[in-house]
Order: C-alpha cells, then sequence, then structure tokens
C-alpha cells in the first residue's frame, strides 16, 4: 500500500501540471480543447482511482504469484531484455483486456467512464473506474507467467506502461508520419474514443500499434470524417460515482425484466449494448442515433459556481496528497474514512456542477456526514489547541459547503418542458 501511495503522490502532481499545460496551449492557439468543467469531473474520477489501487481492489481470482510459481518453465534472470519482454509482453495482454472490456456487456460497465466525457484531452486519460473488485481476466497473465517473468519485474514495469497511455489524450497533437506505423499516437487513440460508427471498436493497442494490425481492429482518423467524442449511451452527469454504476443497473433491470431465464443469463456475456428482443421499444434509454446531430452535456457555468467548484476539487486534492505522505499512519481504518470522505465529497461537488435542484440538499448531507468524519478523525489523538483550530476551519468550510450551494443554485432558473428533458437557463439578476 505504502508503495503504491508513493507512485500516486509522484504522478498526481505530474498530471495536474500536463492538464493545466493543455490548457494553457490550447487557449493560447485560440480553441479551448479543455473545457474545465469536464476537466474537473475526470479529475475526480481519478482520485477515486487512487483510492481504489490504495484497497487493491481488482483483485485476481487466481493471483499471478501463483500461476508464475506452477506454470513457469523457467525463471528468467533479470536482464535489461527482461524488462524490454515484460513490457511487449503486458502491452500485448492490455490489447486483449482492453478489446474484451469493450466487447462484453458485463466488462463494458468498468470501462465505460473512461469514454463518457464529450471531450479528449489529458485529463480524460485519468476518468478510470473505481467500481471493480476483480480482475476476471487474470487468465490473460498465463503467457507472462509461462515466461517465467517475475512479478517484480511486472510491478515495476506496469506504472510505465500506464504513465505512457496518457500522452495520446490530447487534440493537440496532429498525425506523426512514420511513427502511425509503429506506436499508438494521439491520431489513432482518438478513433478509439469516437462514437462515430465507422471508428467504433478500433484501434485498442496501447503503446505499439502492431496488436490493431496482426488483429484486423486498426482504423486510421479520416479527414472527411470528423472524430465526435463519447459514447452511442451518453450519461447526463459529471458525476463519476453515479456513471461508474450506470451500466450495472441497466443490465440488472434489463435481466429482472427479461422473461426468458436465458436471456436472464446470457445477456451479463453478449457484445456489448445488446438487450432482450423489443426491449429498445418497451424500455428505451437514451441512445445517440446521429453522431453529429446530438447536443453535448454542458450544464451552465457561472463565476460563482466555476470559482466554488475548483476551491472544492482542490480542497479534496489536498487532503488526499496529504494523506499520500502519511499512509502509513492512517491505517486501514483511516482509509476506509478517507475514502467515505472522498466519495462523499465528490457525490456532492460533481452534483454542483451538475447543476442539480437537488445539490443543495446534498452538500447539507455531506457537509454533517464529512464533519462527523473529521472530528472522529481528530478525535482520536485528542484535542490539542492545534487540533482545535483545524476544527475550527474545517467546521467553517462545510457550514460554508451548505450556504454556497444554496446561493450557486439560485443564480440558476430551472425550466422543464413536456419531454422532461431539464433545460438551464441562467437567471442574470442573481448572477
Amino acid at each position: 500500500m505504502e508503495k503504491i501511495a508513493q507512485i500516486y503522490s509522484f504522478l498526481l502532481p505530474i498530471i495536474l501540471l500536463l492538464v493545466l499545460a493543455e490548457k494553457f496551449y490550447s487557449n493560447v492557439k485560440g480553441k479551448d480543447t479543455v473545457p474545465w468543467m469536464d476537466a474537473l469531473a475526470s479529475m475526480y474520477s481519478g482520485i477515486t482511482l487512487v483510492l481504489r489501487s490504495l484497497f487493491g481492489l481488482g483483485i485476481s481470482i487466481i493471483s499471478y504469484e501463483f500461476m508464475y510459481e506452477h506454470l513457469a518453465f523457467f525463471h528468467l534472470e533479470t536482464t535489461w531484455f527482461v524488462y524490454v519482454l515484460t513490457f511487449i509482453v503486458l502491452d500485448f495482454e492490455f490489447y486483449w483486456g482492453h478489446r474484451l472490456h469493450h466487447q462484453i456487456n458485463f466488462l463494458w460497465k468498468g470501462h465505460l467512464i473512461h469514454h463518457n466525457s464529450n471531450e479528449y484531452n489529458i485529463a480524460t486519460a485519468v476518468r478510470q473506474p473505481f467500481a471493480i473488485i476483480f480482475n476476471y481476466l487474470f487468465f490473460l497473465s498465463i503467457p507472462a507467467a509461462i515466461l517465467g517473468l517475475s512479478p517484480v519485474v511486472i510491478a515495476l514495469v506496469l506504472p510505465v506502461h500506464k504513465l505512457l497511455q496518457i500522452w495520446y489524450h490530447t487534440k493537440n497533437i496532429g498525425k506523426l508520419g512514420i511513427l502511425e506505423h509503429l506506436i499508438v499516437t494521439p491520431s489513432q487513440h482518438r478513433v478509439h474514443h469516437a462514437l462515430n460508427p465507422i471508428y467504433i471498436d478500433k484501434n485498442y493497442s496501447a503503446i505499439f500499434n502492431i496488436w490493431d494490425r496482426l488483429f484486423g481492429t486498426l482504423q486510421e482518423e479520416l479527414e472527411e470524417e470528423p472524430v465526435v467524442y463519447g459514447v452511442t449511451r451518453p450519461s447526463r452527469t459529471y458525476n463519476p460515482i453515479t456513471i461508474n454504476f450506470e451500466h450495472l443497473l441497466l443490465l440488472l433491470q434489463d435481466a429482472w425484466r427479461a422473461e426468458k431465464w436465458q436471456d436472464k443469463f446470457t445477456i451479463w456475456f453478449r457484445p456489448t449494448g445488446w438487450r432482450p428482443e423489443g426491449f429498445e421499444e418497451k424500455y428505451p434509454v437514451n441512445k445517440i442515433t446521429n453522431h453529429y446531430g446530438y447536443k453535448k452535456f454542458q450544464p451552465p457555468v457561472n463565476n460563482s459556481l466555476l470559482i466554488w467548484s475548483n476551491i472544492q476539487f482542490f480542497s479534496l486534492g489536498f487532503v488526499v496528497f496529504y494523506s499520500l505522505f502519511h499512509i502509513s499512519s492512517l491505517g486501514v481504518n483511516g482509509l476506509i474514512l478517507l475514502s467515505a470522505y472522498t466519495l462523499i465529497q465528490t457525490f456532492s461537488a460533481t452534483e454542483l456542477m451538475n447543476v442539480n435542484p437537488k445539490a443543495p440538499l446534498y452538500a447539507m448531507i455531506s457537509s454533517i456526514l464529512s464533519a462527523g468524519i473529521v472530528i472522529y478523525i481528530i478525535s482520536l489523538a485528542g484535542f490539542n489547541k492545534l487540533e482545535l483550530g483545524v476544527l475550527f476551519i474545517v467546521l467553517s468550510y462545510f457550514i460554508l459547503q451548505s450556504i454556497l450551494a444554496f446561493k450557486i443554485l439560485e443564480s440558476f432558473k430551472l425550466e422543464t418542458v413536456n419531454d422532461d428533458e431539464t433545460f438551464w437557463v441562467e437567471n442574470k439578476m442573481n448572477t
């Protein structure tokens, strides 16, 4: 757990700087490719991913260590060649794991959030799931185990492999000549994040695009087909917690409603998006049929909402970042409390970003629960003057959080039309 905390304490500032650099560069170029509220939503998702990693979720049903001990034909000596070989094997494993997550219904529930954004930038790279308990694709590690690739080497190479997947999440880099034939580039990965029919289920590779070429899933970005980002069943929220469970909820509902027992069972293993016959008409869900004609999810934002959303995000980010440096003193109970605090605050803050009419209620509940957690943590060590001062500041913050949620929502007028779609109209008098 401490090693994971050290990795993230190093990575988080770098990723934030990359997001800010892309934001600055795109603004200088005159075309903002990092709409900030969407970027905040992505980074909130990244924070929840940190917590999942600290808890060690994504547990394999059969551990790699077990397969390494029982399947390896030989144990390779740790040399530079072994590190290179491990990188290539991990890349091959990623291709097939990634492809299966796109093509099997119950696996898509864990990958959906990464494709959920209507935007495409560095922040999108950290829009990752937290609600994954088991790694069902443990069998993809069998080739590495047979080759005798050490778990220690894999543990060192894997973060590098993950980190190298960040840079190509950008619109600001065009095609890269000969590199387009060798590695995954921003152009190729833009295709992967597209909802255009011609681009769907293409370009699964992580680093080397040879896997897409070998297995027939490569699609170049076409000038005559501009990329539209997102998924065909889009979420209408910035809240990463609800997005994590959207597809799972749909599968549960469809399995419950299905009249045929085979549909109740096979729906989980069918191709992504499959539903029992007649369900699209009987139980319709929002689905994009015209990728150039649909309206992005973009709730209104004014200065008050923008400023307070930033304060909330960076306040939570500071708490998590500070905790990473003191992870050894937290213990399991402390980590559980930190996770609860993070999820509660994330839910409340992103619902306010949604301009949800219930956001003030969520903010009040979040403030009460979060204040209780902070008081409990401070009380464990006993109160002294410094801790009482910190407690006063924290409680003042939560009181302000509740008040501002009400005041900010007052600056928007919500109007509901006949089709039950909510539109927001800025009330200029209260802004």
